[in-house]
């Protein structure tokens, strides 16, 4: 509302340097004319942007690029209320004062002839990589920064992911002096201006390029990306990477070397590049052209897509955006703004990912330091330093400690570390480690799984640097969390499910090469109302697990026939809660008296800690007193549920009618007024009477509803139900009615 008044109906210019942004720009304004109440135009021409401006007095909002801006001694116009925004202000908006050149001719940059064409015109710059440089300020441009939207700032609020650094050039054997001479030249370009001397300095480098484009070097390199994709990355979230060439030539080079040591990685690997007349035979089949590109970054971004490795030398390092992407492995030197917005792909925020991994094999480190010199203080402060080793490794070790001795205390899982270990025996490790977390309450075991997550998160960025051991370890607590969380998640369970997810996560780290089976005391294909299956819960080992497993098992039953029939369901589900009540004052009272006991135990024998004796007393898998019991009851309830079942069979009643029997029959006393046969028939008739005068909805209009109500309560009435001492048994047949209808419904 100030703006309004104070600029009544001004006029703004939306600039763009690149045709793709410009449309995409005008589309997103395009669809909310109605909010902007007016409709937005593109200028189509430097003729049309002259016939847009020229003369206009008021209004408008105009998208174009700024090569459509001409040199001119007459402006489009001198009206102070005309709003210029600019967006990727860093990038071609330049050049407020002319240049004399060599032929004596005089050149204006791009900002000046922009502020010629509207000279009183007010200007803003949009941009996430500014640029300070002697004859690039972004500053000096635009003025002084309105609003800053920092890195740190985008982390917080969850619109952006960190970006960490693996240095691998060591990895290669190359010559530091060689690295600092390649960093070194391009630099120099970077600052240089005259086209000899860019000329002089792209002419040394094609020197070093025939090292790093060397057959050694390369096999080197493409060995060592295919190891660490395989074993770090691959099974990170989709898998998705990019291969950044020095070149297009290393780029192929790179390609065809990578298939000769993975011929199956065809449809896995592609190259995204432009292509030329001058390339060699062979090129342009595996280039493409432009729709082939297309088609690639179409399904680059598909996270089902088996294409996962793009090999690019300048393409998609600028305004392509794939959520899932979050490994990029650098062969190209890259300086300033284009080494920022190169990395910021794998910054994007995507499910479960902790952040973007950029694998240095080129030495980036120093560029990427001086880049973020034009960024605020706190920027440079968090994420100047994006070493995995400094920033992530600590906090690995750190979460690894914290589930070993706060959650896995007490358990023996040494036999994990063996490279000779049986996946039967594996598989009862995890299994043993899943009932170990679950002897926890309930706020022992979330914090459980927020501390293993955590562990996992710092894993999938730094597993590269740690040793064997500490993957093992790592995977083994991520194979229990997975374990934990899983059976407690809501929804249908499958054991078959549990079980792939753990046997692809030991797969890249504890190297099994069998089946795992997380319950392998249980038959994977059964019924809760199979009596094999109650007879191996019954028998497990793992007494917690058990108790875990048949709670989901009987909540997940009691939620399907909630939606058939009321009255049971809830029966069932009070009988649960009161065994589940139990369960949980055994875990606080079993881990009290636990403490108490050692507690004890120390004080009479004037020992340390109390906490050096709980391994040796837990070990020797004792359960809380009535564990056995509670596994019983949950038992005998999955039974009661198939003798409930067989009763409405024997009264030869229909699923529908034995709902509402059950319904008819909540009172337990109200056998003594009615024979079982009349109740039977009640059953019988009101599932018919419904059938015939249900309507759509009724049972959310209260028209519907006093309808129904009328015809439950005539046909009720007939038999004289319900007896005057049974208040509330209406009540729980109209409910009954209602959920019968959501459920034909449904």
């Amino acid at each position: 509302k100030l703006l309004y008044k104070y600029l009544k109906n001004p006029t703004f210019v939306i600039i763009t340097d690149r045709n793709n942004l410009d449309e995409q720009l005008y589309g997103q304004f395009a669809r909310v004319k109605d909010f902007l109440r007016q409709t937005p135009e593109q200028a189509e021409s430097r003729e049309n942007l002259k016939e847009i401006l020229d003369g206009r007095l008021a209004n408008g909002i105009f998208f174009t690029t700024m090569q459509k801006f001409s040199e001119s001694h007459r402006p489009l116009s001198t009206r102070k209320d005309i709003i210029v925004i600019t967006d990727e202000a860093h990038r071609s908006q330049y050049g407020l004062r002319e240049v004399i050149k060599k032929d004596g001719s005089i050149q204006m940059g791009m900002a000046r002839i922009i502020r010629n064409s509207l000279p009183n015109a007010s200007y803003i710059g949009f941009t996430g990589t500014p640029i300070s440089q002697e004859d690039r300020d972004t500053q000096e441009v635009f003025g002084n920064y309105i609003d800053i939207y920092d890195m740190t700032q985008a982390v917080e609020d969850g619109a952006t992911k960190p970006i960490y650094y693996e240095n691998r050039v060591m990895n290669l054997g190359l010559d530091e002096g060689l690295l600092e001479q390649i960093d070194d030249k391009y630099e120099e370009l970077a600052l240089q201006a005259a086209e000899e001397d860019i000329a002089k300095s792209k002419k040394e480098l094609s020197r070093l390029e025939s090292v790093l484009g060397s057959e050694a070097v390369i096999d080197t390199l493409c060995k060592d990306i295919v190891k660490h994709y395989e074993n770090e990355r691959a099974h990170l979230l989709t898998g998705k990477a990019l291969i950044v060439a020095y070149n297009r030539n290393i780029g192929m080079k790179i390609y065809e070397k990578i298939l000769e040591l993975r011929s199956s990685w065809e449809e896995k690997v592609r190259v995204v590049m432009t292509g030329s007349n001058n390339d060699p035979e062979g090129w342009r089949d595996i280039i493409g052209g432009k729709d082939h590109r297309k088609e690639l970054a179409y399904r680059f971004k598909d996270n089902d897509d088996p294409f996962k490795i793009a090999i690019v030398v300048d393409m998609w390092l600028t305004g392509f955006d794939a959520p899932s992407l979050a490994t990029m492995y650098v062969y190209k030197p890259m300086r300033g703004h284009g080494l920022v917005q190169a990395i910021a792909r794998v910054n994007r925020v995507f499910e479960d990912k902790e952040g973007g991994l950029v694998v240095d094999y080129i030495g980036i480190a120093k560029a990427l330091r001086d880049a973020m010199n034009d960024y605020t203080v706190r920027d440079k402060r968090n994420f100047s330093n994006p070493d995995i080793r400094e920033q992530i490794y600590p906090k690995f070790k750190e979460k690894l400690e914290v589930c070993r001795n706060e959650f896995l205390y007490g358990l023996d899982y040494s036999d994990i570390f063996r490279d000779d270990v049986e996946d039967r025996v594996r598989s009862d490790l995890i299994t043993e480690g899943v009932n170990h977390i679950y002897r926890f309450n309930d706020e022992m075991q979330k914090s459980f799984k927020k501390e293993s997550y955590i562990l996992r998160q710092a894993h999938s960025l730094c597993s590269s640097i740690t040793t064997v051991d500490e993957q093992r370890a790592a995977s083994y607590i991520e194979a229990v969390r997975i374990g934990v969380s899983r059976i407690k998640e809501s929804g249908r369970l499958s054991l078959k499910e549990i079980n792939k997810q753990i046997e692809e996560l030991l797969e890249h780290s504890i190297r099994s090469e069998g089946v795992i089976n997380l319950f392998s005391d249980l038959d994977m294909e059964f019924s809760l109302f199979d009596e094999k299956f109650l007879n191996e819960i019954m028998g497990m080992k793992q007494k917690n697990l058990a108790v875990e497993l048949m709670h989901k098992l009987l909540r997940e039953e009691i939620q399907l026939r909630s939606r058939r029939d009321i009255v049971k369901s809830e029966e069932f589900s009070e009988r649960l809660k009161r065994v589940m009540d139990s369960y949980r004052k055994n875990q606080i009272a079993n881990a009290r008296s636990l403490d108490q006991l050692l507690q004890e135990y120390h004080e009479a024998e004037g020992l340390g800690e109390v906490r050096e004796d709980r391994e040796e007393y837990t070990a020797g898998g004792k359960y809380p007193l009535g564990l056995n019991e509670i596994i019983g009851d949950l038992i005998t309830m999955a039974r009661d549920m198939v003798q409930a079942d067989r009763e409405g069979k024997d009264t030869g009643l229909t699923e529908e009618e034995l709902s509402f029997y059950h319904a008819l029959t909540f009172k337990d006393s109200i056998e003594e007024f009615y024979e079982d046969e009349e109740l039977v028939e009640m059953a019988k008739e009101l599932t018919r009477n419904l059938k015939e005068k249900e309507t759509i909805d009724w049972q959310h209009k209260a028209s519907g509803r006093a309808r129904m109500r009328t015809v439950v309560r005539r046909l009720l009435s007939k038999y004289n139900y319900p007896p005057k001492e049974m208040k509330g048994a209406l009540e729980i047949v109209l409910k009954q009615c209602e959920h019968w209808s959501e459920r034909r419904v449904s």
